[in-house]
């Protein structure tokens, strides 16, 4: 399992771009104009009497302020600049989140194995595009779309099979929260390799689905 210096030395190592400050319209207008990814406004965090609470009002929400407002978003997201400000510009607080299934999927693995694999490949050069962690745990790497058919096939190949490991492909019809926005009172999404002009071109998952197989199987054996 990887430890805490290897973690520091994979988020805090020189030359890794740091998180840009700005509003969330800010983030939202430069994801759209700058990488043309589409963008979807979210819930935003309330704070009443001390109390941190999502904009749903639900109790049990399970994701405070980075869920979507609606069920049928999916016709509402954006990849124009002009859109994103009018959108965010009626609730500036709102998080931003980014539909998955149009221009990049995710791999989606635990912290721990996320933190392995991001080491070994880069140990290894394999060419990576953007990776965002989340307060709850969780990295999302972002690659080419179209591939999640070919994640199962890939993971066997690693002598596991997909449903024993923590390996979730997010495709079409989901979306995940983008950096800065923040998830109740856990903390904010934040950048671990930012989107940089350097890695515009992203991988196809059979370039990393091996190597994240590969860490959340380590994963799996040290709970064993």
């Amino acid at each position: 399992m990887i430890n805490v210096e290897e973690k520091i030395s994979v988020t805090s190592a020189p030359g890794v771009p740091q998180q840009r400050s700005g509003s969330m319209l800010d983030h939202a207008v430069q994801y759209a104009d700058e990488r043309h990814w589409d963008v979807l406004p979210g819930t935003w965090l309330e704070y009443t009497d001390g109390v941190t609470r999502c904009s749903c009002d639900l109790d049990a929400c399970d994701a405070p302020g980075a869920h979507a407002t609606r069920p049928n978003w999916v016709g509402h997201a954006t990849g124009s600049a002009t859109s994103a400000r009018r959108m965010w510009a009626k609730e500036p607080r709102a998080s931003v989140l980014l539909p998955t299934g149009r221009t990049f999927d995710v791999l989606e693995v635990s912290e721990a194995a996320g933190c392995l694999a991001l080491a070994r490949m880069e140990r290894m050069g394999t060419g990576l595009g953007p990776v965002a962690a989340t307060p709850l745990g969780r990295m999302y790497f972002f690659v080419l779309p179209g591939g999640a058919a070919k994640v199962p096939d890939l993971v066997r190949q690693q002598g596991w099979s997909p449903e024993l490991i923590d390996l979730v492909v997010r495709g079409e019809g989901t979306y995940v929260p983008a950096p800065p926005t923040r998830i109740g009172t856990r903390g904010s999404v934040h950048w671990v390799r930012r989107p940089t002009e350097a890695n515009r071109w992203l991988p196809d998952v059979d370039e990393l689905t091996p190597h994240l197989a590969y860490a959340c199987g380590q994963e799996r054996r040290n709970r064993l």
